[in-house]
């Protein structure tokens, strides 16, 4: 695990490092998506701009007053970029309402957004997860394994590795299923992120030893998992079933 990098002076965060040098590649390739659909970058900048800065500070504020305590002592660590210093659940609401209001104030189309926003979505998780493993957060159950890690007194799963593989693997068939002709209908390269994301945290909330268990040994993540697979699932196969009743209508 590697924390913080000590510069002289300085102590850089990795974790909050890594989480922006992913933002950057991230907008990035949803940039030149976008310029490749004849879409205008300049309003993706815009849109997730001012959903970080509102789900920052959502985040943060969240955070101070469930756990108010946790500033008591130095009241500078409210800007500071620790990330364990965040409520991400509410950042996450926030954020998404922050863009809901841009998106509708600047009538720009939701789908295509969405889809364009995509490859920034799937690098984001990779440097999530590489974030998690420098900080040792979201770690694993104990294991036997011989290729567990020792982490907090024990051997674990190496849940973060799964994490950073797992998400690897969705940016790559991102990427691929962008290129068919099953992108063009807007949506559907979002959506199809939507539905692997949640397969991939159905198969690592089962290694996870820090995440919250609920009724039938299932994890909190996963339950949500399941429905947001079930859902995206859905509105895809209707999609699928109406692009053929289309073809035979034209046929």
């Amino acid at each position: 695990m590697l924390p913080t990098i000590q510069l002289g002076p300085l102590s850089l965060q990795v974790p909050g490092l890594v989480v922006l040098v992913g933002l950057w590649i991230g907008l990035t390739l949803s940039e030149r998506r976008a310029k490749l659909r004849g879409e205008n970058p300049s309003h993706l900048y815009n849109l997730v701009f001012i959903a970080l800065v509102a789900g920052l500070v959502g985040a943060r504020l969240s955070y101070a007053l469930t756990y108010p305590d946790a500033f008591t002592a130095n009241p500078l660590s409210l800007v500071s970029i620790n990330p364990g210093l965040f409520d991400p659940f509410a950042g996450l609401l926030i954020a998404a309402a922050a863009a809901a209001v841009y998106i509708y104030r600047k009538q720009m189309p939701l789908w295509p957004t969405l889809d364009s926003l995509t490859p920034l979505f799937a690098v984001m998780a990779i440097a999530f997860g590489i974030s998690h493993f420098a900080s040792g957060s979201a770690f694993g159950k104990p294991t036997e394994l011989p290729f567990g890690i020792q982490l907090w007194g024990e051997t674990r799963h190496p849940s973060q590795v799964y994490e950073i593989i797992l998400s690897a693997l969705i940016l790559v068939a991102v990427y691929i299923i962008d290129r068919t002709s099953w992108s063009r209908i807007p949506g559907n390269t979002f959506l199809s992120f939507i539905a692997l994301s949640a397969f991939a945290r159905l198969v690592l909330e089962a290694f996870r030893g820090d995440s919250i268990l609920v009724v039938g040994g299932f994890r909190g993540a996963q339950v949500l998992a399941w429905f947001i697979l079930a859902g995206s699932l859905l509105v895809l196969a209707r999609r699928l079933h109406a692009g053929h009743k289309d073809q035979q209508g034209s046929a």
